[in-house]
């Protein structure tokens, strides 16, 4: 059988489908895939799927699984289903702009992060907004982008001390990875700048403004043209 991927138990209720160990479009596109596929299979015993940079994992209810072992059922029928797996693009592909406005009063750790990768704020600022990110997945936190695609010249360490409130629309750098918060919650993310607009608006029908599969960009923004667009939101 053409299985793309691994399988290891998660709990007594879900099972981990492990694509690759590395970032990238071509895994993550096979991560996308392979829940689409499950998605259309309607297996019976499965609750939900949730994809990640790199793996996909099915929770499952093993009270609905009658014969044999649940894991090895629910397993066999995921892997059965899974055979012969072609990457495909997922999302519209949508090129979506973030204005983002980089002043100090919104960028709490951008002295931090550029003094930690050696550069100016204006170089942190100039390399953030030059890169295009990939919409991986959603996740954390309704609508939160786990973007990649950032210039490893920006990698910096989580905080120590993680905020206990940090304002919707945050932007924020952790490790190698770049993100935005769309809600305000309690996070570990050096912040550099901040958005004016909402990425989640729950009174609409598909509330969440990114979707896997989609492309974004950050535009630097002055306070006044933040301040402008807020009064407008």
């Amino acid at each position: 059988m053409n299985h793309p991927c691994q399988c290891s138990p998660l709990g007594d209720s879900a099972l981990l489908l492990s694509f690759g160990n590395q970032i990238s479009p071509q895994i993550n596109q096979k991560v996308h895939a392979a829940a689409e596929r499950l998605r259309q299979a309607r297996l019976d015993s499965v609750i939900e799927l949730v994809p990640a940079y790199t793996t996909l994992t099915v929770y499952y209810d093993p009270c609905r699984i009658t014969s044999g072992q649940p894991y090895e059922m629910i397993k066999e029928q995921v892997l059965n289903r899974l055979q012969n797996l072609e990457s495909k693009k997922v999302g519209t592909g949508k090129l979506i702009e973030i204005p983002t406005c980089y002043d100090k009063e919104f960028a709490p750790d951008l002295e931090q992060v550029a003094k930690h990768c050696q550069l100016s704020p204006e170089e942190v600022i100039g390399l953030h907004t030059s890169a295009t990110y990939d919409v991986y997945f959603l996740g954390f936190a309704p609508g939160f982008p786990f973007l990649g695609g950032m210039n490893k010249k920006l990698a910096t360490p989580r905080l120590e001390n993680p905020r206990q409130k940090i304002p919707a629309g945050s932007v924020g750098i952790a490790g190698e990875q770049t993100g935005v918060y769309p809600l305000a919650t309690p996070g570990g993310w050096q912040l550099i700048g901040h958005t004016p607009i909402s990425l989640v608006d729950f009174e609409k029908e598909s509330p969440t403004l990114l979707k896997p599969g989609d492309k974004i960009r950050f535009k630097a923004i002055s306070r006044s043209e933040h301040q402008e667009m807020e009064t407008l939101r």
